[in-house]
C-alpha cells in the first residue's frame, strides 16, 4: 500500500497489490497485436529471402554468409518494430499514424545499416538492402491494411464509451462519433458529472463502459479529475480527455508542458502548403499518367455516347475554382440533349427519363467524371481537394466559403470518401476546411487509395 502526502496529512491511499482488471476490448487488442506481430515476422522473412534471391549478392569481405545477414536483418527489423511501439493499442487500427510510424522506423533502421556498413567496411550490397526495404516495407503496409479490415469486421477495437461533460459539449461529441461509424468507440451514454467523480464511476460501471471521455465540464475540478482517474484505473476503464478541437488533425497538435500544466499547441493552418509547387507537379504528372493509361477507355465511351444519342460528348458545368475564378468542369454527357422527347417513352419504367442508356452505366461507375483529369492538366482542378462549388451556392461574403476557395477543387477528396450522398452541406464544408487546413502529401495519397478502393468495390461515392 502507498500513500500520497500533502502538508503532512495522508489524503489518499491506494492498494497496488491488486491486479488491475482488463476489459474485453483490451484483451481483443492484445490478441490482435500478437497476430500482427506474427504476420510482420512472416512478411519480413519472405521479403528478405526474396531480396537475397533476386539480387544474389556476392559474399561479404568479412566472410559472413548472406543467409546469416538475412536472419539477423529479419530479427532486427521485427524487434525494432516491436520496441518502437508500432503494435501498441494506441498506434494500431486507425488513422495514418500507424503507417507513418512503420515507414519511419524502417527507413531509420536501413539508414543506420547503410551508415554502419560504410563506416565499418562491411560491404553490404546496396541492391540487396534497397530490395529488402521496398519489398518488406510494401509488405508491412499491405499486411497492416489487411489486418485492419479483419479487425473492423471482428470489432477488435470497438469499445463502449461514456461521455462526461456539459449537455451541449457532450451532445456535440456524441454527434461526432455518430458521424464516424468506423471509430474505435460506440457511445452508450452521457453523464454530466454533477454529483462528482463517484457518480461518473457509478455510471461507467452501470453501463458497462470500457472507456470514459471527459469533455468540457463545469462540475469536475482538478482534484475531482485526479480522483476519477484513480478510480477508473482501478476498474480497468480507460480515461480519455477531449479538448473539443474538432476538425484539427494530429499533425497540427503538439503536446507541451507549460507552468507544470499539460497543454496542446495548435500550429497555424497549412494554407500555403496546399498551393505548393510540389502538389501542382504531382497533380499534373498523376493526371497525365492516368489519361495515357485510360485513353482507349475514354475513346470508347466517347464513341458510345456519340453513337447512341445526339448532342456533344462532353457536358460542361460552370464551377468556382481557386481564388474564386470560374471554370468549366468537364464530364461525359450522360443525359439526352433533348430529354423531353424521351420522357413519354420512359415514364413508368423506374428509370430517370433524362438519362441515356450509356449515361446510366457511366454514372453508376463514375466513369462520367474521368474527363476531369483534363481539368487537372489545365490547372483548374487538383487530384485531391475540396468540392467543386457551384457559382450559385458560393457566397462571397461567407468566411467558410472563401476559405474553401483557397485551393483548387479536387476530382476526389474527404467529401467523396466520407459518403458524398449522405453528407449535410455543413458536414461537407467542415470536411473541405479540414482538408485545406491539414493538407499533407500523405493525406492526398490516402484519399487516392480510398477512392480507388471504393470505385473498384462498386461503392457509390
Amino acid at each position: 500500500m502507498s500513500f500520497e502526502m500533502s502538508a503532512g496529512r495522508i489524503v489518499r491511499s491506494t492498494r497496488f497489490t491488486r491486479a488491475v482488471p482488463r476489459s474485453d476490448r483490451e484483451r481483443r487488442q492484445a490478441d490482435y497485436a500478437r497476430r500482427v506481430g506474427v504476420s510482420d515476422l512472416a512478411i519480413l522473412t519472405v521479403a528478405v529471402i526474396a531480396a537475397q534471391c533476386a539480387c544474389a549478392p556476392r559474399p561479404l569481405p568479412i566472410g559472413i554468409p548472406y543467409a546469416a545477414i538475412s536472419v539477423l536483418l529479419v530479427a532486427a527489423w521485427s524487434a525494432v518494430l516491436a520496441l518502437t511501439g508500432t503494435r501498441v493499442s494506441r498506434a494500431i487500427g486507425s488513422g495514418t499514424d500507424e503507417y507513418r510510424h512503420v515507414v519511419s522506423v524502417s527507413l531509420k533502421l536501413f539508414g543506420g545499416l547503410a551508415i554502419a556498413s560504410m563506416l565499418l567496411g562491411l560491404g553490404l550490397s546496396r541492391s540487396y538492402l534497397i530490395a529488402a526495404l521496398l519489398l518488406g516495407g510494401a509488405g508491412l503496409l499491405a499486411g497492416r491494411r489487411c489486418w485492419r479490415g479483419w479487425a473492423a469486421r471482428q470489432g477488435v477495437h470497438r469499445g463502449d464509451l461514456l461521455i462526461v461533460g456539459n449537455p451541449d459539449a457532450a451532445q456535440e461529441m456524441a454527434a461526432v462519433f455518430a458521424r464516424d461509424p468506423h471509430s474505435a468507440y460506440q457511445v452508450i451514454g452521457v453523464c454530466t458529472g454533477a454529483d462528482g467523480p463517484g457518480a461518473v464511476l457509478a455510471a461507467a460501471r452501470g453501463t458497462g463502459a470500457e472507456a470514459v471521455a471527459v469533455t468540457v465540464t463545469d462540475t469536475l475540478n482538478l482534484a475531482d479529475f485526479r480522483g476519477l482517474a484513480w478510480e477508473l484505473d482501478a476498474h480497468g476503464i480507460e480515461l480519455l480527455v477531449a479538448p473539443g478541437l474538432i476538425g484539427i488533425s494530429g499533425t497540427q497538435l503538439t503536446h507541451r508542458i507549460v507552468a507544470d500544466m499539460p497543454v496542446l499547441q495548435v500550429t497555424k493552418p497549412r494554407y500555403g502548403h496546399s498551393k505548393s509547387i510540389r502538389k501542382s507537379a504531382f497533380d499534373f504528372c498523376f493526371a497525365l499518367l492516368v489519361l495515357i493509361a485510360i485513353a482507349p477507355m475514354l475513346l470508347g465511351i466517347a464513341a458510345a455516347i456519340k453513337a447512341t444519342s445526339r448532342g456533344p460528348v462532353f457536358y460542361r458545368s460552370e464551377r468556382v475554382g481557386r481564388d474564386g475564378r470560374p471554370f468549366r468542369m468537364l464530364k461525359f454527357r450522360s443525359m439526352y440533349a433533348e430529354p423531353e422527347v424521351h420522357i413519354d417513352a420512359l415514364l413508368g419504367t423506374g428509370v430517370d427519363p433524362r438519362m441515356t442508356p450509356v449515361g446510366r452505366v457511366i454514372r453508376r461507375h463514375r466513369l462520367d467524371e474521368l474527363p476531369q483529369f483534363l481539368n487537372v492538366l489545365r490547372g483548374e482542378m487538383s487530384i485531391v481537394g475540396p468540392r467543386p462549388q457551384v457559382r450559385l451556392h458560393a457566397d462571397p461574403d461567407d468566411d467558410a466559403t472563401l476559405r474553401g476557395l483557397l485551393m483548387r477543387p479536387g476530382v476526389t477528396g474527404l467529401w467523396q470518401v466520407s459518403g458524398r450522398s449522405y453528407l449535410t452541406p455543413e458536414d461537407a464544408m467542415r470536411l473541405d476546411l479540414s482538408y485545406i487546413e491539414n493538407w499533407s502529401a500523405v493525406l492526398d495519397l490516402v484519399m487516392i487509395a480510398k477512392s480507388i478502393g471504393a470505385v473498384t468495390r462498386g461503392q457509390v461515392l
